[in-house]
Formats: structure tokens, sequence, C-alpha cells
């Protein structure tokens, strides 16, 4: 607001506007920069890795990407209502991109974000049962609107199977979720590595039931762009 007030005083043309236009406008400045602050702390808390936005995704490259699915999910309806979007497809066709556009898209929204790569989550959950604050995590986790775990491609131990559930417990109907992978979802059962299926079939209707899946195909994005580097050398 002090910012705002020397910059009118600076301003000549300010002369002409009531009190109370001029205040109007230094509280708006206000309003927008705490906003923005708000927003540049939910960006740094959702740890994106990548500059990925909404607007920047390449619809160009044939991989079997939905326009119309992407412009529901732009709405962030999806949030409101606590449903999961499931990516897969084979590496490189820009599966972390597409998440972390979502998560980014979320933090602007107002929402809360967290992203994790599948090993890093696992090893985090393992850390804090050492050291006592395995609640704590699980509790932080719950609370956050959106949390991105991407590629999942290796099959869970019996701990991180159990890990797995409770976070989806805490989350289910409740806050939404991202998930990533290279296998298709009717693999999933192998994933989870449980051979009774009992957890699995608890863990998937957690996430599948309510999930918008986007699936998809054709050639790496970064060994096609690769190639075209090559080619304009």
């Amino acid at each position: 607001m002090a910012v705002a007030f020397r910059e009118q005083m600076e301003q000549t043309s300010m002369g002409s506007l009531s009190f109370e236009e001029r205040f109007a406008m230094i509280v708006d400045r206000e309003a927008t920069h705490r906003e923005n602050r708000k927003l540049d702390r939910r960006l740094k808390a959702a740890r994106l890795k990548m500059k990925a936005t909404i607007e920047d995704i390449d619809y160009r490259h044939p991989r079997g990407l939905d326009k119309s699915v992407m412009r529901s999910l732009i709405t962030c309806q999806w949030l409101k209502s606590r449903q999961n979007v499931i990516i897969t497809g084979p590496t490189g066709i820009g599966k972390t991109y597409l998440s972390e556009a979502i998560a980014d898209k979320a933090c602007r929204d107002g929402f809360t974000a967290l992203c994790y790569r599948m090993p890093r989550l696992t090893r985090e959950l393992e850390v804090a049962r050492g050291d006592g604050s395995y609640i704590k995590l699980l509790n932080r986790l719950a609370k956050i609107d959106l949390l991105v775990i991407d590629d999942w491609m290796d099959p869970l131990t019996d701990t991180e199977r159990k890990d797995f559930r409770e976070i989806m417990e805490d989350r289910h109907d409740l806050k939404s979720m991202v998930i990533t992978s290279q296998y298709p979802v009717s693999k999933w059962h192998e994933l989870i590595g449980e051979p009774t299926n009992t957890n699995a079939d608890a863990i998937l209707d957690r996430i599948v039931h309510n999930a918008h899946r986007i699936t998809l195909k054709g050639e790496s994005l970064r060994k096609t762009r690769s190639t075209l580097t090559a080619n304009q050398r």
C-alpha cells in the first residue's frame, strides 16, 4: 500500500481522482500483492520441477491427448468434486509435464498441491516411520488438496502397500490425486503386488472409480524433439 501511495503522489494525473477512488486503487493493489504472495507460497510448496503450464501443452504431437478432457480439467471442477486423474503411457510421452501443468493450474486457482515421484514418496514414508514422524507426514499428505504421484513403475513391497493404502483411505472422497505410470490401469494389480488382491482391490477402488483417465501413446516427445533438433543443424 505504501508503494502504491508513493506512485500516486508521483503521478500528476491522480489529482483528478477523488479520495475514495485513489484509496480504492491502493486497497486493490494491496489485495493483489497478497494474492500473489499466497500463490508464490503454494507453487513453492508444490515442489514443481518443471515450468509446466496448461497453456503450453503440446497438442500437435500425435499421442492421443484429448483436448476436451483437458478443457474439463482446466476448470478444476474435478478438484472441487474430489475426483482423481490417471495419466498412463510410455516413457518420454509427457506424463510428468501434464501432471505438473495440472498441479500448476490448481495452485493458480487457489488449491494446495504437492508433487512426489513414487520412489521419493516411499523413501520419505520409510524415513518417517523410523524417526517417529510417520503420523505427522500422513496427516500432512491428507490435508493437501491435490497430491501428485508421478512415475509409478515398480511393484510395492508389503510395507509400501500398507503406506499407500493409508494415503488412499485418508484421501478417498475428500481430496484429489493425479497418478502417472508407464503401466495401464489393467496392470496395476501387479504393481500393488498383493497375492490375495484384497489390498489391491481396496486401493484401486479408491483411485479408479472416480478418475479421469488420460491414456497417451506414440513415440517419445524427447526422442522426436531430439531428432528435429539434429535435423535443423
